[in-house]
């Protein structure tokens, strides 16, 4: 106070510490004080004709219009419009719909209770499209199951090549639950349109009683939230975005996208959930005391469909063709179906777990053959390899398929089938698939064509890696010290 009497209020602020907004403040003077004048449009207001004649009756006709549609209208209408109006035309926009606007729907914050709800939805994986996730090279097409607790945030990913549908949502639920080591009182999920979509009413009821049947055998509430209101399932929808994140940054670490196998690619999911996990230990096991005990085992996550095995060795199921051992061919087998396989049992026993393959999307039949199922059949009939429906998946790795396409350019068609059955049947025969495949992308390479003599001894059995057997046989006389005691019985 005694600074800016003698040298002034700006070199008074600067001895005391204070800047000189806050000296020219306490004065009361100044461009600071509240003696300043408010400060004046410095252009005409370009929409003082516009907005209260043309604007506000469009708002008041259809509140939803956007700002952009309303100032594209005006510009149809008034050619001369300056295209600099519009940040000012949304300005307007905003506070009138502050003031005047309708009323908009209000998001109440929840208190969730330990123990109480787990939520379940499904999520795609198309914001990684930069990121694209290969196995062996292939490009995977899937999808997430996601679940999620919503007070401790304890989360489980499951990996899902199809689409949306029960089985998964099955699978994915109950991998959750055992792998939580409890169950909590009630599940949410959303409308599982997906899962509903294409299917009559009859199907449509019997998935809903599936799902509550799921619920009941665990104690859980089944509840729903409305369809297409995403926010009532807003604990585990927000939740999507970070997991996706939190993936698209490992793969980035990881320095690749592609992995060995899909079981793989699994794994390093798992460990991302596992990562995310551990930071929120305390919480978990807090609401893990709440949660309810499993019961005995797990529920049914597949469905069961009884096929007929045709002559040719086939069966389909959801426009899928299956190729099974022709000894099956006549039997009715039952097929119970999960996400990614399918277990094939005859009676009660299984017999063979198959790959679960899918229809194309065009609405074409799929394929999933084994050249191990005919082979037998194709060396008594070796032509019919050059139009079989399903040549392209019966070759287990696309080395023989391109042998096989190179031998129908360098050879007669009969030829060609027969020496391609041939170089099945030793992989067959040999067990040497993936080392036969390696030699034949050698000769492609090469420019040559598979010399089946070659072959043969190529992978012929090593007599030096055979065994010695030597079979000593017992004299007689032991056979008398077995049986000694009958002996003297009968005598």
């Amino acid at each position: 106070m005694k600074a800016r009497q003698r040298d002034g209020v700006a070199v008074a602020a600067a001895k005391a510490s204070f800047s000189t907004a806050t000296a020219y403040l306490l004065e009361g003077v100044g461009p600071f004080g509240p003696s300043r004048k408010v400060r004046e449009r410095r252009r005409p207001d370009p929409l003082i004709d516009i907005f209260d004649a043309e604007v506000v009756p469009m708002l008041e006709a259809a509140p939803g219009l956007r700002a952009v549609g309303i100032f594209e209208e005006l510009q149809r209408r008034h050619p001369s419009l300056d295209p600099g109006v519009r940040r000012t035309l949304e300005r307007r926009i905003r506070g009138w719909r502050a003031l005047y606007g309708a009323e908009q729907e209000v998001m109440f914050r929840q208190i969730h209770e330990p123990g109480r709800m787990g939520l379940s939805d499904f999520t795609e994986m198309g914001d990684l499209a930069a990121l694209t996730v290969t196995v062996a090279g292939l490009p995977l097409d899937h999808r997430f199951y996601h679940f999620r607790l919503a007070y401790s945030g304890f989360e489980h990913a499951h990996v899902i090549l199809g689409g949306e549908s029960f089985v998964a949502l099955a699978e994915g639920l109950q991998n959750a639950l055992w792998a939580l080591g409890g169950v909590p009182r009630e599940h949410r999920s959303d409308s599982l349109s997906a899962a509903f979509r294409n299917l009559d009413l009859d199907a449509r009821e019997d998935l809903t009683r599936r799902y509550e049947a799921l619920c009941a055998d665990y104690g859980m509430e089944p509840t729903r939230n409305n369809r297409g209101i995403a926010h009532e399932n807003g604990s585990i929808e927000s939740p999507h975005g970070h997991f996706k994140s939190a993936i698209e940054d490992a793969l980035r670490l990881r320095g690749t996208s592609d992995f060995s196998d899909l079981g793989a690619y699994r794994a390093f999911i798992d460990e991302i959930v596992s990562r995310k996990n551990a930071r929120i230990t305390r919480r978990i096991e807090a609401e893990r005391a709440a949660l309810q005990s499993l019961p005995p085992g797990r529920s049914c996550d597949f469905e069961e469909t009884i096929v007929t095995v045709t002559s040719w060795s086939t069966f389909t199921l959801k426009k899928v063709f299956y190729t099974v051992p022709s000894r099956l061919i006549g039997h009715r087998l039952r097929v119970r179906l999960y996400d990614d396989r399918l277990d094939v049992l005859m009676g009660g026993t299984l017999l063979m777990t198959l790959a679960r393959g899918r229809a194309a999307s065009n609405g074409k039949h799929g394929y999933v053959a084994d050249y191990r199922h005919v082979i037998h059949s194709l060396r008594r009939k070796p032509m019919a390899l050059l139009n079989l429906a399903y040549r392209a998946q019966l070759f287990p790795r696309d080395a023989y398929r391109l042998t096989f396409d190179r031998l129908l350019e360098g050879m007669a068609e009969r030829p060609a089938c027969r020496l391609m059955v041939d170089i099945l049947s030793l992989a067959y025969d040999r067990s040497c698939e993936a080392e036969l495949a390696a030699v034949l992308t050698t000769e492609l390479d090469a420019g040559r064509l598979p010399d089946m003599a070659l072959l043969r001894v190529r992978f012929a059995p090593d007599p030096a890696a055979l065994p010695g057997v030597v079979v000593r046989l017992a004299p007689l006389s032991d056979y008398e010290v077995l049986l000694g005691d009958q002996l003297e019985v009968a005598a």
